[in-house]
């Protein structure tokens, strides 16, 4: 029976640890394989991430365009033709969408939007819904409710 305590690497994939600046004879001693004088021998001797050696960065010398909203919210969209794999039995909802495959990944809300036609009768739970998607959803009978939360 195969269990985690009896696991072990494959032969000669392990190797041990180098042991560098413990004396002449392990052929890493006194600069610990470093070399001689200089920036990359020094402790903490190597420049910052994306630094160039004084030339102007990669990330200077690029153009910058636009403007990114970092409080913008991540609104899943749903239309109303793909509402039509609901039997109308149990209300539609965030959980209902994300469990049938039309709601992916971290969302803020969820919207309702009004492309296709839907001919079952359902109750609409959502963050948000469309003008046209509510007056659809209502003609086949369903109702809407918007939750804000």
């Amino acid at each position: 029976m195969i269990d985690l305590s009896s696991l072990s690497p494959a032969p000669g994939s392990t190797h041990s640890r180098k042991r560098v600046g413990r004396g002449p004879s392990s052929g890493n001693g006194k600069t610990a394989g470093r070399g001689q004088k200089g920036q990359k021998s020094r402790a903490g001797g190597s420049p910052r991430v994306g630094f160039e050696g004084g030339q102007m960065p990669l990330s200077r010398r690029l153009p910058k365009r636009g403007f990114k909203n970092i409080f913008a919210k991540n609104i899943a969209v749903v239309n109303v033709k793909d509402l039509n794999l609901f039997d109308g039995s149990n209300p539609v909802d965030v959980v209902a969408l994300r469990l049938a495959g039309l709601v992916r990944g971290q969302v803020d809300g969820v919207k309702i939007l009004g492309n296709g036609d839907v001919n079952v009768k359902l109750n609409v739970i959502v963050d948000a819904v469309s003008a046209s998607a509510r007056e659809k959803i209502e003609k086949a009978g369903g109702s809407v409710e918007v939750c804000s939360g």
